[in-house]
């Protein structure tokens, strides 16, 4: 049974995960109507155009859809980090009965889409590929359980979002491990001591939000430079923000009472602005709020919106702008691969391994949960946009036409996935397992 407590902040993020899901469907319809309209040269030229800085020691300067994909795409990679640190520590992954049900549908929606993508390729060209199929969208797959309504209980949502927070944990240390390039140690090295710097203050206790971005923008372009992906950077250094407030309720409460009895008496102005004395008692209290937040919540709260509704709009506005015409040389191998992954991969691995993990129980599935719904679900698994586009370029950044062919492959095997879950789950019988 699902704790009352957890049910408000779920349902919030449900919410904004859902609404975030519709605008990444219009802004990648926007971006497919866009490239393949007689605009298509400007959608292309928009996103090549280099902007940066170039002196004589040092150089920055990358098209605007590397800023997107390496630097916008940090800022998502730092609030999965955030959301794994939470989920990790207090939240449902933080036991090994709550992370055994997601884990197994995790390592299903991983293991068995790149077992699959490795039996099917057989070009060596595209065999850097095989992590394309093992990642899912949280976003859309929300997106469609909202649709359903109470037809899904609130359990199955929680299952999904706690398994594609374990599926990013894979992704993340797929791409940290198979997707970086030449690595410079020295560069390296000077990243991991400022993070190590950060990580010690966090376990002391202190933290600044001055600090954290300062050695931030330092370690991402430390990260960029050394050959290791820069989305890493935000991963890790989510892990130097404290879960843990810095005074108790009760301390706040006095506070607070004693800042709100301090401000009733302090005399009344007839004009419109405060006093010194109430200026001086709402400095007091900000700073007592400061204390009393979890930086880390308080992070997370304030960057999920911009990251559902804007950072992750704008990277599918970017990405998902695929020229599709007789005259396209687009692969149909790879997309026929990524497709066949996506769909049964995901479908098969999650939906086999965790009733098979019941069935020898090894897990302890919620009794509203039952077989159709998990295999429902194990097809919205399926849906792979943000995450699968984002590797299909690491994979294939040599190649556009390898990227283009892995796009199209990816929202061809998302919709038949999204399409397929959501009938399933629609048609339930709603027969306990």
């Amino acid at each position: 049974m699902i704790q009352k407590v957890f049910l408000t902040p779920f349902q919030k993020f449900v919410k904004i995960e859902s609404f975030s899901g519709i605008l990444l469907m219009i802004a990648t319809l926007v971006a497919l109507f866009w490239a393949n309209s007689p605009y298509s040269d400007t959608y292309q030229s928009i996103w090549q155009y280099n902007i940066g800085i170039t002196t004589e020691t040092f150089s920055l300067n990358k098209p605007l859809l590397l800023w997107v994909n390496d630097g916008l795409m940090a800022i998502f990679f730092f609030l999965i980090g955030l959301e794994i640190k939470r989920e990790l520590l207090i939240g449902e992954l933080n036991s090994v009965k709550k992370i055994a049900f997601p884990l197994f549908g995790a390592l299903g929606g991983m293991l068995v889409p790149v077992a699959l993508f490795m039996v099917l390729n057989q070009n060596p060209e595209t065999f850097k590929g095989w992590g394309i199929p093992m990642a899912t969208d949280i976003a859309f797959s929300l997106a469609i359980l909202k649709l359903l309504g109470n037809r899904v209980p609130l359990s199955l949502k929680v299952f999904l979002t706690a398994f594609a927070i374990v599926d990013d944990i894979g992704a993340v240390l797929v791409i940290a491990l198979f997707y970086s390039g030449n690595l410079n140690g020295a560069m390296i090295i000077s990243a991991l001591v400022l993070l190590a710097i950060l990580y010690l203050l966090s376990f002391k206790g202190y933290y600044s939000k001055f600090l954290m971005l300062s050695f931030g923008v330092i370690i991402w372009v430390l990260f960029l430079k050394s050959g290791i992906h820069p989305t890493v950077a935000g991963i890790l250094l989510a892990f130097s923000v404290p879960v843990r407030q810095r005074i108790s309720t009760s301390v706040f409460l006095d506070n607070l009472i004693s800042i709100s009895n301090n401000i009733k008496n302090v005399a009344k102005s007839e004009k419109p602005i405060l006093s010194k004395e109430q200026i001086e008692q709402i400095d007091e209290l900000e700073d007592w709020t400061n204390k009393y937040q979890s930086p880390l919540q308080h992070l997370e709260h304030k960057l999920h919106s911009w990251v559902a509704y804007f950072i992750i709009p704008i990277f599918a506005f970017a990405n998902a702008g695929v020229a599709i015409s007789s005259n396209t040389a687009l692969d149909v191998v790879i997309i026929r691969n990524i497709v066949v992954c996506l769909v049964l991969g995901n479908s098969i691995g999650i939906s086999s391994i965790v009733l098979l993990a019941k069935k020898i129980k090894l897990i302890e599935i919620p009794t509203e949960i039952n077989n159709q719904q998990i295999i429902g679900v194990s097809f919205l698994a399926g849906i792979g946009f943000t995450m699968a586009i984002f590797i299909a370029s690491l994979a294939f950044k040599d190649n556009p036409k390898f990227i283009d062919s892995a796009k199209v492959g990816i929202l061809i095997g998302s919709f038949i996935s999204a399409i397929l879950g959501y009938f399933i789950l629609r048609f339930n019988k709603k027969q306990s397992i």
